[in-house]
Formats: structure tokens, sequence, C-alpha cells
């Protein structure tokens, strides 16, 4: 990857030259300062900024996010020292968004190629769309978390811009999402017609409400991600005051810590990216401190990752069968002796297994073995099932 650096400005000075404690991460992390950009061979974690805002929605400018967030997270303690971690800098934005869009791209696939798992700190949420191209230029097929109020499909003759980014997925051609999962939609900021979509294409939702119930049943949901994109509008204003789209409801910060944890913890899960954080309108540095936060409890799941991948070794799990006789045919549960986490095996027609070979093993958990055993199909099974049809 020798021409990474090319794409990168490097860390502010002010950031990069500060005294770091030894006990914390900024003092171990490798970042691109002006003494040189940092080597990749080993890393395992790229963090870098876009700062671009040029496709936003609102008046709201999100472009420095990373800069906010980079002081308060280097100074969290660094509780992984197995874990390396580089900090590649801003990308030099292109002279229209749609350069810069490529640009991201072609670096998530380079990162993407040599197993290194991008942190994109963005910038707007149409950004998604250059993380999800990264993964086309790759020619992997991916299943795509957005935790967001609103689910940002738009209309089918709406322009691209940060609230309509996901039609530009869904109508692409060839396409590589097999699914598209909502976290935390509000019903009265979403139009019924997108309701409606989502069903319509199988694609999962779960209201804010349902999610906040219980926050443990988001879990197999997150695990099912390859790429999640964050809306940090997503998170209620009394704890986010600096989202683009305010709301005075929302996730709490200690639930948006959550997911960050069982996202970092999910071993399919190989991108993430943080948007719509505006830093004029942070109050004290209050939501740059919670991104900052946030991306430390990603890495702390990320380091304790188990290995337990049931598409690459499905015979070391436990092998749970039932029958549901409305269907007839049977389930099949895996429960992994490493995590105690579940999946479900969903039939996938010989001639596509190569095609999905990542996507017909689901993950659930234990209340969807319970509600099979009571006969009740599980929602998730029947949606991927429909989607091998």
């Amino acid at each position: 990857m020798d021409e990474l650096h090319l794409y990168f400005e490097p860390v502010s000075a002010d950031v990069a030259a500060h005294e770091y404690k030894r006990s914390q991460i900024g003092f171990s992390i490798s970042m691109h300062c002006d003494d040189g950009f940092p080597d990749t061979d080993g890393v395992q974690i790229a963090i870098f900024g876009v700062p671009e805002n040029r496709y936003a929605s609102t008046s709201r400018d999100s472009s420095f996010a990373a800069d906010a967030i980079r002081p308060y997270f280097y100074e969290l303690q660094n509780h992984f020292t197995g874990i390396s971690i580089a900090d590649l800098g801003n990308l030099k934005t292109g002279m229209s968004p749609d350069d810069t869009i490529e640009a991201v791209s072609e670096v998530m696939a380079m990162l993407l190629k040599e197993n290194i798992l991008p942190i994109v700190l963005g910038g707007s949420q149409d950004l998604t769309f250059a993380q999800y191209l990264g993964y086309e230029k790759c020619g992997r097929i991916i299943n795509l978390l957005s935790v967001d109020s609103h689910f940002d499909i738009g209309k089918n003759d709406e322009a691209f811009h940060s609230q309509s980014w996901v039609n530009k997925i869904i109508f692409r051609d060839p396409n590589f999402m097999f699914n598209f999962s909502n976290l935390g939609f509000q019903t009265y900021l979403v139009e019924q017609e997108a309701i409606n979509l989502m069903k319509k294409l199988y694609f999962d939702s779960t209201r804010l409400g349902m999610a906040k119930a219980d926050m443990t049943e988001t879990e197999p949901l997150i695990r099912n991600a390859d790429l999640l994109s964050f809306d940090m509008s997503s998170i209620r204003m009394s704890d986010c005051p600096a989202g683009s789209t305010p709301s005075p409801n929302g996730f709490y910060g200690e639930d948006a810590c959550q997911i960050m944890r069982y996202a970092g913890l999910s071993e399919k899960l190989s991108s993430f990216g943080l948007f719509e954080f505006c830093p004029a309108n942070d109050h004290g540095g209050q939501t740059a401190h919670l991104a900052a936060q946030m991306i430390w409890y990603f890495i702390e799941g990320f380091a304790a990752r188990k290995g337990d991948d049931p598409h690459m070794q499905k015979s070391t799990f436990i092998k749970y069968i039932v029958s549901i006789h409305d269907i007839q045919t049977d389930i099949s549960f895996y429960r992994s002796p490493l995590s105690d986490r579940w999946w479900m095996e969903v039939p996938c027609p010989k001639k596509l297994i190569s095609k999905f070979e990542r996507h017909y093993m689901v993950p659930c958990s234990y209340k969807d073995y319970q509600e099979a055993l009571q006969e009740h199909l599980p929602d998730c099974w029947w949606q991927t099932f429909q989607k091998f049809m």
C-alpha cells in the first residue's frame, strides 16, 4: 500500500505533539504526523477522518468531527495494548464531493484487502455510500447496518444527499448489498411509504422503543452486519447536543457505547463509520467526548473477539434442531461454546451457496430458539429465506 499516504493530511500538530501518559491511547497509537506516515504492516485497525460535508441535508457542519474527537480519544486509557491501531490522518477532499467519495472507496478497498478494519470519522452520513463502494471494489456481498432515527432511503427521483444515500445503494447494478438493517428509527420521523418499502424488500428495522426495551436483543442484528454506519443524531440531544439533526428522543449515551461494544465483538463486522457530528454546536466538548468513548468501546469489543465464526468452523458448535410444522422443515440452531452466542441456518439453494456463503448462517438469540420451540418462526429466518427465493 505504498500509495496510501498520498490520500491523507497529517493529524494536527497540537494533537500529535501532546505529551500523553504511557497508559493513554495517544502514547502507543501510530499516527500520521509531520514526521511521516505510519507503517501499516501488522495494523489491525486504521482510523481516518473525512472532512466532507457538501452532500449534507442540514446547515450544520460536520466536516471537522475527526479533529474534535481525537484529543478526547487519545487521552482515554489504553486497556487493549495487544491491538495495533494507526491514525492515518484526514483524507484530502476532492474538487467535488464525488471525488471525495471515490477517494474514500479506494482507501476502504486497500485497507479491507489487507484485513485492516477501517474506522471512518465523517463528515455527513452519505459517506456510508463510499464505504459500501470499497466493498464493491473488493467484490464482497455485505450486510449494512445503520443506527439512525431515519431510514435515509429518500424518494426514487430525489437527489443524492445525507438522508437519501440508501437509495443510491439499493438501485445499484450489480448490487453487492445482501441486506440493509436500521436500528433505532423513530416512527414519527419516517414516512409510511419508507416503512412499507423496508418490509417489501425484507430489510430489518427496529424501532427505538423496541431496541431500548432490551438492548441485549439488538446484539444479533449488529452481529449480522459487515458495515456499521452510526448517525450521532440517533442519540438524544441531552447526551449528544451536536448531532446534525438533534432530537429530544433517542438512544442514551450508554446505549450507544453498548451498541459499539457489540459491533466490536462481531467477527463479521469489518468497518465502522461515525457521522453527523457537528463540532461548532458542541457544548463543552460533550459530543466529542461521547464519540471518543464510543470508539473506545468498539475497540474493547474488537480486542475481546472469540474467533467463533460458524461459516468457518461449524463443526465446533453445538447443534439444536427444531421442527416447525407450518413450514414443514427443520430449523438448525448453532450455539458457540466459546461465547454462548447463537446462529440459525437458513436453507440456501446449492447454486447460490458460493455467492452467499457468509449470509445463510444468521445470528440470532436464545430467545429466537425458545420461540422456535413454541413453533413461532423467527422473523430474521423468514426474511433471509425470502432473499434466497
